[in-house]
């Protein structure tokens, strides 16, 4: 007999078939449980018996409808990074109309823009939000939205927040497509910022295990929790232990900030990355420590974290 994990009828609806919401889909099927992802193609690339439902999560009908018996709501989804501004808000405000008419509690991904830039001081959870970027201000009032939803009792909420992903499925990010399949092409690796300041990243799989454990943990509601990464190093630190992974060094690269802002003038999508380049041009460490000593320790170490990671871009890097 194999060891299959049992499974149930309780129902975890996700919002978002990214790499996020995948994750959590593969840590939730790992336990049994029922899932139905959605997203507005209805379309996605998972095992057989989880349901995929095309519908726009800023429609109220809609998201009640899709949501109907689900114990846990997640929300994974984001909007196009130059549409956050008009796009995210009313996209998060239909999550959470679905989850509090399924009365369910609501699993929200976040990142950590809200706090702005610290002088390299560690973010922790009892950071004042301080974002003087456009997205950081968004980022700040969604947050506060969420956890005025729970404290008027609307709905049961947890936030989970995360530094920069990477891991299999993961494409954009400070290391996704830039970084992993241009080193094992042999070519030069591309760097924002400084590469010699330490940089908090977190593995993909450890994300969609911790915000499962948020869905399950009553203790977790009401609260925003930092998702647990592995030791932070330095941008450079992580690149040569990718090169030991692949096998050769890395030439790494630091593209000048004036260069990415002559190309800004022309391209919005870099506009906004280079909106949030401060995070790496001082140290940018997130502490997960809470989580921890709460729940345990959940990471994966890096060397293990980035094998895998190689591993899968060596078979879908095309």
């Amino acid at each position: 007999m194999t060891n299959q994990p049992e499974t149930n009828q309780e129902l975890h609806v996700i919002f978002g078939t990214g790499p996020v919401g995948l994750a959590v889909m593969d840590e939730l099927l790992s336990r049994g449980k029922q899932v139905r992802l959605v997203n507005r193609s209805g379309r996605a690339t998972v095992p057989t018996g989880v349901q995929v439902v095309a519908g726009d999560a800023t429609d109220v009908v809609f998201t009640r409808q899709v949501c109907t018996g689900a114990s846990v709501v997640y929300q994974c989804s984001n909007p196009p990074y130059t549409e956050w501004a008009e796009r995210f808000p009313p996209l998060q405000a239909g999550v959470l109309a679905g989850a509090a008419a399924a009365a369910a509690k609501l699993v929200s991904m976040e990142n950590v823009y809200m706090y702005g830039a610290t002088g390299g001081k560690a973010l922790v959870e009892s950071l004042r939000y301080a974002a003087q970027t456009r997205k950081g201000k968004v980022r700040a009032a969604m947050a506060e939205a969420l956890l005025t939803a729970h404290q008027q009792g609307n709905v049961r909420v947890a936030i989970g927040r995360a530094a920069d992903f990477f891991g299999p499925r993961v494409r954009v990010s400070a290391m996704g497509e830039r970084v992993f399949p241009v080193a094992l092409a042999g070519k030069t690796v591309q760097v924002l910022g400084n590469p010699d300041l330490p940089h908090t990243y977190t593995y993909m799989p450890d994300i969609g295990k911790a915000l499962v454990i948020l869905g399950e943990a009553e203790q977790a509601l009401g609260q925003v929790w930092h998702i647990p990464s592995a030791a932070t190093v330095s941008t450079r630190q992580f690149l040569q232990m990718v090169g030991e992974t692949i096998g050769k060094p890395l030439r790494i690269q630091t593209t000048p900030k004036v260069l990415l802002q002559m190309i800004g003038l022309f391209n919005a999508g870099l506009r906004e990355v280079l909106e949030m380049i401060y995070q790496f041009e001082e140290p940018f460490i997130v502490d997960g420590s809470k989580f921890s000593q709460t729940f345990g320790p959940q990471t994966t170490p890096l060397p293990v974290a980035i094998q895998a990671t190689v591993a899968w871009w060596r078979q879908n890097g095309q």
